[in-house]
């Protein structure tokens, strides 16, 4: 059991989706390294994102950095392809959606290398999304497909993956999250650092707003940021500014919309710090995939401010709401939330902080 496995990371949600793998893949006794695309090239939020996680340095951080969807895909694919060259790789598990996970598969497939990608089969119907593009190619590379609930496996099947591929392993994600819990950084504790001093039940609502076709188009995005502040008027926001956000808020001139709002604007969190403050938050606000599953997996009510979603079953057995990008209906929502009864027990099957150790078990039993 010479040849190791590859695991790939690129963008910070990487991070908690390989953290467990990597750990899994030790217990089992299978060689397996990181290797960083640099996608994601925040120096600090890196550091601190492994070091909470307890993640091995990587064997390689290829920097490839920003640029266009091609570009980057390009410089990835540049980039890894001496890196599987040197290491002989038994197998490339990619994880998720972002350009890093689609380069990484296509290099691995056209050299013969087995690919594993988990969380396979989500789709939200739209492929004017970049990820959704990156989600169904990266299945069609794949030799081991790991999905997160029952309707991938269908998509998979409908796209006419083989079966014997398809292997449901539950969410690597809530291994994480449930590991990690205890270890959170109180919201109280992050809240007082920018003088959001209250009461440990005080309520607040957390907003997260980071993907182009949110934030991108300024008529767009400005309806979004009038929908927060009239929420604001009844529940205080803490929004996470993620650094594009941040910057086209100035491009367009919006910061009007939310001056002299209960809006709380905080830098981009670490993962212990995100996690304390979704954790104890009345109300989610977001357009990442990745919190309306950690909100279900919390319990804390989550509105998705997008036409879509590729995880329904944040919806049908979470608890998720899909809101859309209409003002009026958000702000609804959201005082629906806010004043009614919610039902914050139910958790999706295989989200039980075990799915990294069948994904080993079944790496290890079919390629070693």
């Amino acid at each position: 059991m010479t040849s190791p496995i590859l695991c790939i990371v690129g963008a910070r949600p990487n991070y908690m989706k390989v953290a467990p793998l990597m750990r899994a893949f030790v217990q089992a006794g299978m060689p397996a390294h990181i290797v960083h695309t640099g996608q994601h090239y925040d120096a600090d939020m890196n550091d601190r994102f492994f070091q909470a996680l307890a993640m091995p340095a990587p064997i390689a951080n290829l920097q490839v950095g920003s640029g266009t969807h091609a570009v980057q895909t390009a410089e990835v694919m540049k980039r890894f392809e001496p890196v599987v060259d040197e290491h002989k790789p038994a197998c490339v598990l990619v994880v998720g959606d972002v350009n890093s996970t689609l380069a990484c598969a296509l290099v691995a497939a056209k050299k013969g290398v087995k690919v594993a990608h988990v969380e396979a089969g989500l789709r939200s119907g739209d492929r004017s999304m970049p990820e959704e593009l990156n989600r169904i190619v990266t299945d069609q590379l794949s030799d081991f497909l790991f999905t997160t609930e029952p309707d991938a496996k269908d998509n998979l099947l409908r796209e006419g993956i083989a079966q014997s591929a398809i292997h449901f392993a539950g969410n690597v994600m809530i291994d994480t999250l449930m590991m990690m819990k205890p270890h959170a950084i109180p919201a109280a504790q992050t809240l007082a650092q920018i003088g959001f001093i209250s009461p440990e039940n005080a309520r607040y609502g957390l907003v997260t707003l980071h993907r182009p076709a949110t934030v991108d188009d300024p008529a767009l995005f400005a309806d979004m940021l009038r929908a927060l502040a009239k929420v604001s008027e009844s529940l205080p926001l803490v929004f996470a500014v993620h650094p594009r956000t941040r910057a086209n808020i100035d491009k367009f001139n919006l910061e009007s919309i939310v001056a002299g709002k209960a809006i709380h604007f905080i830098p981009p969190q670490g993962y212990l710090e995100l996690l304390g403050l979704q954790a104890q938050a009345t109300l989610v606000l977001t357009d990442s995939g990745g919190i309306q599953e950690e909100t279900t997996a919390l319990g804390v009510p989550c509105l998705t401010l997008r036409d879509n979603t590729e995880r329904p079953i944040t919806i049908s057995q979470g608890t998720n709401t899909l809101a859309g990008r209409n003002p009026d209906h958000i702000v609804a929502l959201a005082n629906d939330r806010l004043t009614k009864p919610f039902d914050r027990s139910k958790r999706p099957e295989g989200w039980d902080g075990s799915a990294a150790p069948r994904i080993a078990k079944t790496l290890k039993d079919k390629l070693y």
